[in-house]
């Protein structure tokens, strides 16, 4: 059809358009389509909960709360490649777990209103606010405006620069909150409530002295011509002990052009009888421009002091517990503001969609565990894939299957290091595989393999979302596409990042021999199903995968292979059955499933990403036609969102309903993107879904593993596969516009 009679504009296909004027097909009895995943519920049973959800639910456009929970588009984080935590619009740090990643939480609100635990600094009254990253980093500031004032937080945990000696200004492990008044003056409320353990453990409180000059300021101490302002320390601090943990709340006042603001902090033992194990600390105050606080949370140093101790190893200990002052905050923001504009400046990216790649990136560092070089797949467990669902998981884990897409995403941007470090730690998994020569699906920051999955039923969950869920009862699955993901990842990085080593190469022959003996083994695949093993499609091309990248690194590095008549022949072998036993002739689609012949999945579209089949190829075109339909006419899209698979109509063993899938998403945008070198229909549809796609992200460009149909972010958050696969997107779908150019 040619140009003049196109009737889309360049914002749909024709065969969407056609599929508009049939009728939509019929689902099994007592199975209806819904226009809200959150809102609406295909259970009956389920009327109250969902009651409790429309009065409990903030507005995106409300930042005060009053009825209990954030929107999860509400919150920005803020982290050290340790931990994160989870800081809303209304300046309340609802989510942290310390020290790290996969430690129990201080702090989760976000999965229970009353007991969670919370850390908040809110002005009393405000008007509207604002959330934003300062330039280039990780510091997040919220600032609040009204009539009256305009106030602001700035939030964040220390980095120290690269360049700085560690032994002497090493990493503190602080969460510092700055709060500053820009304009007039500003009253405030703080409120820190810590639930310890998940909200588990008992703790006690005590507001002990700090100095000797008065109970609420002592003497500030000046070590450094930065020092000589008016300001001083807190008088007091806060202690919180539980059995595991004991922390601080510290406070820093300066006290700019006016009379220094008074501090109380005062415990407030009333929480208890609320639900929480412990009693909070609170404090009223009011500044004026040109006035600051700095509250510090930290885990009390645990120093001992040796009878004979040498001035160097009093300046080591003292490098780990130094006496607040106003030179150390000043420090210790700019070292953090330098790390993150060094870090931005290393990427080589400089195409289209520039600002939000590079949120991506600073993204996926925050979730990177430095130690270790691995990468959580969220640093969030339990929020819901669909409001008052058993959905809720804990993704505070490494996933295997992220290896490939992580490697690719690090090496695209130019950040070579990260990408070394990632590869390192995939290395030393390759190095403890399984008696039967596996891997395991997903491992801890850490490397461990055991993962039990407890559920924590005194925790209420996000909007009545339960069961809340620690561990992860998925790390002994069966899932072989991992192969094929660690081992792209591989040849990746010996093609664009250093050569491999031979003692690698050794370990890539005995996982594509264990994926030539098990290949056509049924297993659980991609979306972890809670059901029916089967032989699925993204498996088996995965497994292909596997196959043909040991092959290719064989012949790129001339390493010994003696299989290499084997590996050909069970790669033909895979190829062949893909292309009869998943692809339907009748619907035109490559299926989910060999048991599953009707069923269509978007996991498919990683075929041409990976280079199975030609983009172009009309198999490929048939099935992403077929997906770009509405549910109700057999397809996987709405609203420019793509569904997994019709949980309608698929059994995956869990149940209940979900939201559409980012990454399934921007596989679509990447298929469509490389299809349209060869057709500019499909590369202006390729465009527009990505630009769609780009507005579902949150205020500050995160995005969460999944999107309700209403728009709201569903399920953990920030997730790294959707900044991954927004990553892989953007960067081709530049490439493949610049060519067409």
């Amino acid at each position: 059809m040619s140009d003049d009679n196109d009737r889309s504009y360049g914002l749909q296909l024709d065969s969407e358009i056609e599929a508009q004027l049939k009728p939509p097909e019929q689902l099994p009895e007592g199975l209806r389509y819904v226009a809200d995943t959150r809102r609406q519920s295909i259970n009956p049973e389920r009327p109250a909960q969902l009651r409790r959800f429309s009065s409990d639910t903030e507005n995106t456009r409300c930042n005060m709360r009053t009825r209990g929970y954030l929107p999860i588009e509400n919150y920005g984080i803020i982290g050290n490649m340790r931990t994160i935590a989870m800081c809303g619009t209304d300046g309340s740090i609802d989510f942290c777990c310390y020290p790290n990643f996969d430690s129990p939480s201080i702090f989760c609100r976000m999965l229970d209103k009353d007991k969670g635990g919370h850390f908040s600094i809110s002005p009393k009254n405000h008007s509207s606010n604002k959330q934003q990253y300062l330039p280039n980093g990780n510091i997040l500031t919220t600032r609040f405006l009204s009539d009256e004032g305009v106030a602001q937080i700035t939030d964040y945990m220390h980095v120290p620069e690269h360049t700085q000696r560690r032994s002497t200004k090493p990493l503190l492990p602080w969460i510092i909150r700055v709060v500053e008044v820009i304009r007039g003056t500003v009253a405030f409320d703080m409120e820190c409530y810590p639930a310890f353990n998940y909200a588990q453990d008992t703790h006690s409180v005590e507001l002990e002295r700090c100095g000797s000059t008065s109970d609420e300021q002592t003497n500030a101490p000046k070590l450094y011509p930065e020092d000589e302002i008016s300001y001083y320390v807190g008088g007091r601090r806060a202690i919180f002990k539980s059995d595991a943990l004991t922390m601080d709340l510290r406070y820093l006042v300066k006290c700019g052009e006016y009379t220094c603001p008074v501090i109380h902090l005062k415990e407030d033992s009333k929480a208890i009888d609320a639900g929480f194990k412990g009693s909070g600390v609170t404090a009223q105050f009011e500044l004026q421009e040109t006035q600051q606080v700095i509250f510090v949370l930290r885990k009390v140093p645990e120093v001992k002091i040796p009878e004979i101790e040498t001035h160097l190893q009093a300046k080591l200990r003292e490098a780990q517990d130094p006496p607040l002052t106003a030179s150390l905050m000043d420090a210790l923001f700019r070292q953090t503001a330098k790390y993150w504009q060094g870090w931005v400046a290393q990427s080589t990216y400089h195409g289209r969609w520039r600002e939000s790649v590079m949120r991506s990136a600073l993204t996926l560092k925050l979730l990177t565990y430095e130690p270790t070089g691995a990468v959580v797949a969220a640093p969030t467990f339990s929020l819901p894939e669909a409001i008052g669902g058993e959905r809720n998981w804990d993704y505070r884990f490494v996933w295997i299957r992220d290896s490939s897409f992580t490697i690719y995403a690090f090496l695209r941007l130019g950040l070579t290091e990260e990408a070394a470090q990632y590869m390192k730690f995939i290395e030393d998994r390759c190095n403890d595989l399984n008696p039967d020569g596996s891997l395991n699906i997903m491992y801890s920051i850490t490397g461990e393999k055991e993962l039990e999955e407890i559920e924590l039923d005194h925790l209420d969950g996000y909007h009545g979302s339960r069961p809340v869920r620690i561990g992860n009862g998925a790390y002994d699955h069966l899932q072989l596409d991992i192969y094929g993901e660690l081992l792209d990842g591989i040849y990746l990085y010996n093609k664009y990042g250093q050569p491999v080593s031979y003692d690698m190469w050794c370990a890539v022959r005995k996982l594509v021999n264990y994926v030539c003996d098990n290949y056509n083994v049924p297993d659980m695949s991609i979306w972890e199903v809670r059901g029916q093993k089967q032989n699925f499609t993204y498996s088996r091309v995965m497994c292909w995968v596997a196959i043909d990248r040991g092959l290719r690194l064989a012949e790129k590095r001339m390493f010994p292979c003696k299989e290499r008549d084997r590996w050909l022949s069970v790669r033909d072998d895979i190829f062949e059955e893909v292309m009869t036993k998943c692809w339907n002739p009748k619907l035109q689609v490559f299926t989910q499933s060999i048991e599953s012949p009707d069923a269509l999945d978007s996991s498919v579209l990683i075929m041409p990403l990976v280079f199975f089949i030609a983009p172009n190829d009309p198999r490929m075109l048939s099935t992403i036609q077929k997906i770009l339909l509405p549910p109700e006419k057999g397809g996987l899209v709405t609203n420019n969102l793509v569904f997994r698979y019709n949980f309608l109509t698929t059994d995956d063993g869990v149940g209940g309903l979900e939201g559409a899938f980012s990454m399934c998403t921007f596989w679509l945008v990447e298929a469509l993107t490389r299809a349209g070198m060869y057709d500019k229909k499909l590369l202006q549809r390729a465009v527009v879904m990505f630009e769609e796609m780009v507005s579902y992200g949150n205020h500050l460009g995160l995005f969460s593993e999944e999107i309700a149909r209403s728009g709201e972010m569903l399920g953990n958050s920030p997730q790294a596969f959707s900044h991954l696969s927004f990553i892989s997107a953007a960067f081709n779908l530049d490439r493949v516009l610049e060519k067409r150019h």
